[in-house]
């Protein structure tokens, strides 16, 4: 989805007229697990510590906060929510039976989970908020901070799944794995509350067999991950990962495509990118794209159609590449790392490979709450060049590859990169067009 942010140097979020595509609820970059064992049996040494009850009414300044928070919430959606109809609900009513829920909560986890759940009548994706402690770890997301080593996404009923563990993390030397399922209401910590770094956490995980799993946590400060990596390793490819439609994007793009050799085969993997600026998407698109071909359309609240064209912005890359390309996809692929491979796709410009995208694209805004949290909501619907809605349908890939996630480590095989480069080593590309077809491609020998 597509949200305003401030312009570079101003922060990533805020209120502003700089476009982007989002998550939904953008997922939780959360901050280390220490090395323990998960096995099926609880550690008894990691069990998590009771959770001592909560006061039974708030006190009057954080029911003065909550009620502000809630009324903000509730205002914009009846106000700027994409759908005046607010698809059919009454939304009065809503908030007669919610606010009071809200007032009465006694911290930042009671108050946003009622603001989920009434967030949850919209059935919208991208319509979401994230309380302080969650805001304040996305701000860090590019600076070095403590962190966990896992990221998190909000699934149904307040649980979290665990959508990435990542490789020399806490995480991944506790032996925690990605699908595995964490219950606030189970430990003693959640996504609303602060890492601190050294201070050890006790948290309860389940996985996909209902095997729990309890890990001792030791946050401790890591350097960030580079939004964009360039990888040259394999004669005649070039590897772009890309973490996020981040600033710069379509300059390193540029930087990375200029003067490269006509037969070196790039490859663009967009797996478990949330998303991001809308203007880096349509940069990378003019990196492939001719310059002013319709993209897509997005329509605004008041019906109001806007078609969408390539603009330049590939850096020092004067006209777009012609090189043979692929996009790696997968199931955690959103907003803009649905709508990039979508346009491509349709243009016949790449061949997509993976899994279906998650389907969670529309236009959206963040706005600040007056606690320090976020409100993401959406702001307009967006159509394909060919009339395709992608929000709740996302992009069917030519190459299907199950359990295309990135591997955990470099040394890990990489099924749906191994297919990626198969298909096109095989490809047939149409003489100056550049254009790639998909050929036929079993992954599983990978």
């Amino acid at each position: 989805m597509i949200s305003a942010t401030p312009f570079p140097g101003q922060g990533p979020y805020g209120k502003a007229l700089y476009r982007r595509l989002i998550p939904a609820v953008a997922a939780l970059s959360l901050l280390t697990v220490g090395p323990v064992r998960a096995g099926d049996d609880p550690i008894p040494t990691a069990s998590p510590p009771p959770v001592s009850a909560p006061s039974s009414r708030p006190d009057r300044d954080r029911a003065r906060m909550n009620q502000r928070v809630f009324d903000q919430v509730w205002s914009e959606v009846q106000r700027d929510y994409y759908d005046p109809s607010i698809h059919g609900l009454d939304w009065r009513a809503v908030r007669a039976t919610y606010r009071p829920q809200a007032l009465a909560a006694t911290g930042d986890g009671a108050l946003y989970r009622v603001l989920d759940r009434m967030l949850d009548l919209l059935n919208d994706d991208h319509a979401g908020v994230a309380p302080p402690a969650a805001v304040r770890r996305q701000d860090l997301l590019r600076e070095r901070h403590p962190v966990m080593g896992v990221t998190l996404y909000p699934e149904n009923d307040g649980v979290y799944r665990i959508e990435r563990v990542r490789a020399g993390s806490p995480a991944e030397e506790a032996g925690v794995r990605v699908g595995w399922r964490l219950r606030p209401d189970d430990n003693g910590w959640s996504p609303d509350l602060d890492v601190i770094d050294g201070q050890a956490i006790a948290l309860r995980f389940i996985d996909s067999a209902g095997a729990r799993h309890d890990v001792t946590v030791i946050p401790r400060e890591m350097d960030a991950l580079p939004a964009f990596v360039a990888d040259r390793s394999r004669p005649g490819v070039l590897v772009l990962r890309v973490e996020g439609f981040e600033p710069g994007l379509g300059d390193w793009m540029g930087d990375q495509l200029t003067d490269l050799p006509a037969d070196t085969d790039v490859v663009l993997d967009l797996r478990a990118n949330p998303g991001g600026l809308l203007m880096e998407a349509d940069a990378v698109l003019s990196c492939f794209l001719p310059d002013r071909q319709v993209w897509a359309t997005r329509t605004s609240r008041s019906g109001r159609a806007f078609t969408l064209r390539v603009q330049p912005g590939c850096g020092t890359l004067e006209a777009p590449a012609s090189n043979a390309l692929a996009v790696l996809v997968d199931r955690s692929s959103r907003s803009a790392a649905e709508l990039t491979p979508a346009a491509l796709q349709e243009a016949g410009r790449a061949v997509i490979v993976g899994e279906k995208t998650a389907g969670a694209v529309l236009i959206s805004q963040d706005s600040r709450l007056p606690d320090g949290g976020r409100l993401t909501l959406s702001r307009s619907d967006f159509v394909t060049r060919g009339g395709i809605r992608l929000e709740k349908r996302g992009v069917a890939p030519d190459v299907a590859v199950a359990e295309a996630d990135e591997p955990a480590s470099a040394a890990a095989p990489d099924p749906a990169l191994d297919a990626a480069l198969a298909t096109l080593r095989e490809r047939d590309v149409t003489a100056g067009g550049g254009a790639v077809r998909a050929l036929s491609v079993q992954a599983s020998p990978f």
